[in-house]
């Protein structure tokens, strides 16, 4: 069984164990029963190939095409009504992206993209957003892929999920076989890439050195492989002493062969260096505590550690070295212990976990007091909606539910009729920022409608909030109870129509792990208008370089002339110029900060910062440090007015050499881990998403005012 068909059975599985009824749609008439025959088993799993059924197919001698399989679910699904098609392979993918039956409906396992920048050609690049854009998730089976996917194609970023390879559990021990010689094993695809021809000099290698050795191989030859290739590699396998070629077995049958085997082999060509997936042939040895010679990566160093003892080069003399390494026991029981550690959480259990993690936020439960039958009508109106975004994704899912948006062009441009007819049809308006539209759905609300008004801190500058008819609004929304009290005294409005509703902080989505050195880097998240202070933020990296050379600084952010509003105006530029000069000519600055382009991909640029600055004069709520925290860095926030009512006293600083005394204290004490689990398990419990999103629905639903979650 090839990588595709592992795939296949275990995500079979692991769907069905989720709570689904999965069907399993094949290439091909299966040649053997390798992959059907435990799949026929398992309660919950239908497997079909494309010549069953009312929508036979008759597909080439490769299989289903892409556009042939997909034309084939999307007649099946006609009958069978999927919440979810789960696909694998970049070409299929492709072609299902542009199925309006399909879309929205896509988990989409892509981890055959390319592992390079030089492969994210612009025409890659545009086919990934497709699809990117019509699936509901893109699994990715390693955090190496997430972050180079999210990194290359911003539409993957927030879509973009972590499911691990799934590794079965092996029915036998591993007993190493008969004493006296080495037993190596490999099972895998034969292909060129994977060095097999190179594997049956092994042995040979090895006895020269003295070392008595055999190699058993488990697979069928690789399709695609050149004709001559494929010739001189059965030969090899068939012929050469001291190499047993066992042929295809089913994965079970495969494990069993290893448990037999005293080291493992997943040694590959130098090209496949780059690769962001491990590979099914270095992960399974683990489960039955046996070590594999592969070759040095980074990947397999994020695995295994850098000292692991049987890395190998390309090269043959360097995997001969590696196995001899092998040949000594107490090196084997080193790494296989090491490689038991690195495989033992790719359970089914695991995967089943994520799984049904990932179905509650695609296929929600009806909302208390909903009826799927008899819809609550929702409209969100505003000029800007991205702050709603999540809010809205989630609304559009939710059974019992009814969706319409009304995105006005300005603040005072929109489509009067449609504004007017939403205002007619909607239980419940939401209005995302106190502007002319929240003005205009005040004017029209009607008896028994319930309106909501999420207020930011622009609206203050402005004159909108006291024009406002309150009694019309059942709640205005703000994002902290210091920016609430400002609303009310600003406006004029009674306590009893204000709520605290803060920002939702989807800690699973951040939480990934750091990169080495992540404790010596502060972090900025936009530094746009003059108020966000970077010049204090310099003055904390001033003051740690000082003690440590080590720390720099990241900015991920516009430039403050992308904004006009800002550039135009002679203060802010004022700033900026003042800002910039002192980097270039501070030789400790200079080489110290680090400006990175303001994108999506938010999560993956957190993986190198280890402490968050909040240096602004004023914020309502920060959202920045929040995502700081829940990615696992510790936030350091500046002492702005109401910073107390959103952050714990202990993150919060009244000047620059507080601010860099706690981030040295924290590295120097060798407090990182313990500090930042804190700050992000306070995240946790006040602003996850889900729960926002559940306190949003129970005031649009029922009314329900959120409970205060911060003293």
């Amino acid at each position: 069984m090839d990588a595709t068909a592992v795939w296949a059975q275990s995500m079979a599985r692991a769907l069905a164990a989720a709570g689904c009824s999965t069907m399993l749609l094949l290439k091909a008439r299966p040649a053997t029963e390798r992959l059907t025959a435990s799949l026929e088993e398992t309660a919950d799993v239908t497997v079909r190939h494309p010549q069953q059924g009312r929508h036979r197919v008759d597909p080439g001698p490769r299989g289903l095409t892409p556009e042939q399989a997909v034309e084939l679910i999307t007649r099946i699904d006609g009958e069978r009504h999927f919440h979810l098609v789960v696909l694998r392979g970049r070409r299929t993918a492709a072609v299902a992206a542009h199925s309006e039956a399909l879309a929205g409906r896509l988990w989409t396992c892509l981890d055959d993209i390319p592992h390079t920048l030089a492969g994210m050609t612009p025409g890659v690049v545009a086919e990934l957003t497709d699809v990117a854009l019509a699936s509901r998730f893109l699994l990715c089976p390693s955090e190496e892929l997430r972050c180079f996917l999210e990194s290359t194609v911003p539409a993957a970023c927030g879509r973009a999920v972590l499911l691990p390879p799934v590794l079965a559990e092996p029915r036998r021990p591993a007993d190493g076989g008969p004493g006296g010689r080495l037993r190596i094993g490999y099972a895998g695809s034969l292909a060129a890439s994977r060095n097999v021809l190179e594997m049956t000099e092994l042995p040979a290698a090895l006895a020269a050195r003295g070392v008595p050795a055999e190699l058993h191989v488990v697979g069928d030859p690789a399709r695609g492989e050149p004709p001559e290739w494929s010739r001189r590699a059965t030969r090899a396998l068939e012929d050469t002493p001291d190499v047993v070629w066992h042929g295809g077995r089913s994965r079970e049958e495969a494990l069993d062969l290893l448990a037999s085997c005293d080291v493992a082999l997943s040694w590959h060509r130098g090209d496949l260096d780059t690769a962001l997936v491990p590979a099914l042939t270095v992960l399974e040895p683990g489960l039955l505590g046996i070590p594999v010679v592969v070759n040095r990566t980074p990947l397999h160093e994020a695995l295994f550690g850098p000292d692991y003892p049987l890395y190998a080069d390309p090269g043959p003399d360097s995997a001969v070295d590696a196995l001899a390494r092998a040949a000594d026991p107490d090196v084997r029981r080193a790494a296989g212990a090491r490689c038991a550690a690195v495989s033992a959480p790719f359970t089914p259990e695991r995967a089943v976990r994520t799984l049904r993690s990932l179905l509650r936020a695609a296929l929600p439960a009806a909302p208390r007091g909903t009826n799927p039958n008899l819809p609550l009508k929702v409209a969100v109106a505003g000029p800007d909606l991205s702050g709603l975004a999540r809010l809205v994704e989630h609304l559009d899912t939710l059974p019992g539910v009814e969706l319409r948006v009304d995105e006005w062009e300005g603040p005072h441009t929109h489509d009067r009729y449609r504004s007017r007819e939403l205002a007619a049809w909607a239980d419940v308006v939401i209005c995302e920022w106190c502007g002319p539209h929240a003005l205009f759905y005040a004017r029209y609300k009607r008896s028994g409608q319930r309106l909501l008004v999420r207020l930011h801190r622009f609206e203050l500058s402005t004159e909108w909030p006291r024009r406002l008819d309150i009694e019309k609004v059942d709640a205005v929304v703000c994002v902290s109870p210091h920016y609430a009290e400002r609303a009310r005294q600003h406006a004029g409005w009674p306590a009893d129509r204000v709520a605290v509703l803060p920002e939702g902080i989807d800690v699973a989505l951040l939480s990934r792990p750091k990169l080495p050195g992540a404790r010596y880097t502060l972090g900025m998240l936009g530094v746009t208008p003059s108020r966000k202070r970077l010049d204090r933020a310099l003055d904390v990296l001033a003051e740690l370089r000082r003690r440590d050379p080590r720390y720099t600084l990241a900015v991920k952010t516009r430039q403050p002339w992308d904004y006009w509003w800002v550039w135009n105006r002679p203060e802010e530029r004022a700033h900026y110029e003042r800002a910039y000069r002192r980097i270039q000519r501070s030789g400790s600055l200079a080489e110290a900060v680090v400006f990175d382009p303001y994108g999506p991909d938010v999560a993956v640029w957190l993986r190198r910062v280890g402490f968050v600055l909040s240096t602004s004069d004023d914020e309502s709520f920060h959202r920045a440090a929040a995502e700081g925290a829940a990615s696992g860095s510790v936030p350091v926030v500046w002492d702005w007015p109401g910073a107390d009512t959103v952050y714990s006293s202990r993150w919060i600083h009244r000047s620059t050499a507080e601010m860099a005394d706690a981030v040295h204290t924290v590295v120097t004490e060798d407090r990182f881990d313990p500090v930042r689990a804190e700050a992000r398990a306070e995240i946790t419990e006040n602003y996850d998403l889900p729960r926002v999103l559940e306190e949003w629905v129970r005031l649009i639903v029922a009314g329900e005012r959120p409970e205060p979650r911060h003293d």
